[in-house]
């Protein structure tokens, strides 16, 4: 009798054929679910980059932007890979595979959370530049992205070896005992270098300030990595370290509201007690005479001096500039001395009167004006 024919046993030989444990059919299987993971990934993320777009286009803050971009920045390997991952769970792989496939699936994603990590980097030094507007800590800040973004790719890339199986405890330890010699080889240059990353995070001051460090002052032409520079009122360029300006008191003048004015004005002895009570009013009514830029707080008979009755006045002008300042208190004394040439109010000027044994038995006789007349210095 003869056999049948051999069409059925060779198609039944072709499905019953099997790789790596998995029949033809479950590949397929495989792949079906591989390709659809994937298309529903890339879906998934057009869909949420669109939407965010929308979001953020009506919100002030720029954390929604920043995470547009980064979402932007997914690659299509990670959602292939992400959708191969999947679909690998439709076999039934030996551990050898199945430990590789999810060491290349994490691997894969590692890799994808430090371009994600760098790209927030990006975006939040992009604002941070775009809100300095006088441009007062570019390099500084340079640096600090430079540093955190150096910090996020070190982190990954040993996250990434240890998933790849490469023991990194004696990695870590060589890169801590480098990290502290450098340290102490550089230190000095390492506390400016934090130095100059606390005055562009604190901002105590920024380029185009005027301030007073110690006994120099100047303005802010230049924040480095090292040092600041100021230019001084000579046109000279006074230099400073960042470890030793922050040491410093740091009067910053472009930051004042208002500025505190006092003076003390000296009348000669001698004067009578009325016009010594107008000089009060006198030194008021000059202050209040400027309402645009000054106002008045108080003015006091204040001391006996040795040559002179003291009278201090205090006011504030309402301006920080310098040169309103100077005005103003230019105006106000020579509101003062007219007002006290008009009431016959000398100023005091500093003398001491010296006496010989005659002079003085002359004294009664020539009376007291003739002494101030003629005084003896």
């Amino acid at each position: 009798m003869r056999a049948q024919s051999p069409a059925p046993l060779r198609y039944t030989a072709r499905m019953r054929y099997t790789f790596l444990g998995n029949s033809v059919e479950e590949w397929g299987t495989a792949l079906a679910v591989m390709a659809a993971a994937a298309a529903v990934l890339y879906l998934v993320k057009c869909l949420a980059v669109r939407r965010l777009a929308v979001i953020a286009a009506y919100t002030h803050t720029a954390i929604d932007d920043w995470l547009v971009r980064a979402l932007r920045k997914t690659w299509l390997l990670t959602i292939a890979v992400g959708g191969a991952w999947l679909g690998s769970q439709m076999l039934d792989l030996p551990p050898k595979q199945q430990t590789w496939m999810w060491r290349i699936t994490a691997t894969t994603l590692l890799l994808q959370g430090g371009v994600w990590a760098d790209s927030l980097l990006r975006s939040w030094r992009g604002h941070y530049r775009a809100r300095d507007e006088k441009g007062a800590s570019a390099t500084s800040a340079a640096i600090i992205d430079f540093v955190l973004r150096l910090v996020v790719w070190v982190v990954f890339t040993l996250m990434v070896l240890d998933n790849l199986g490469f023991n990194i405890t004696t990695l870590v330890a060589s890169l801590g005992i480098s990290g502290i010699a450098v340290a102490l080889a550089v230190q000095n240059i390492l506390g400016d270098l934090f130095a100059s990353l606390s005055i562009v995070l604190d901002k105590p001051f920024v380029v185009g300030d005027f301030i007073i460090v110690d006994d120099k002052l100047g303005t802010v032409e230049y924040i480095g990595l090292k040092t600041t520079r100021l230019r001084g009122l000579g046109g000279d360029q006074i230099i400073f370290s960042n470890g030793d300006i922050l040491k410093a008191r740091i009067l910053n003048q472009t930051r004042m509201h208002t500025r505190r004015a006092a003076f003390i004005l000296r009348v000669r002895h001698g004067t009578a007690e009325q016009q010594l009570r107008e000089i009060p009013r006198l030194l008021k009514d000059a202050v209040l005479a400027q309402e645009q830029t000054a106002t008045f707080e108080r003015s006091h008979f204040s001391g006996l001096g040795e040559w002179s009755f003291d009278f201090e006045t205090v006011y504030w002008i309402k301006s920080p500039d310098y040169f309103v300042f100077m005005d103003t208190q230019q105006a106000i004394y020579l509101r003062v001395v007219g007002a006290l040439a008009e009431h016959g109010i000398e100023l005091a000027i500093p003398m001491r009167l010296m006496m010989a044994p005659a002079a003085a038995e002359m004294l009664p006789a020539a009376g007291p004006e003739a002494t101030r007349a003629n005084p003896v210095h």
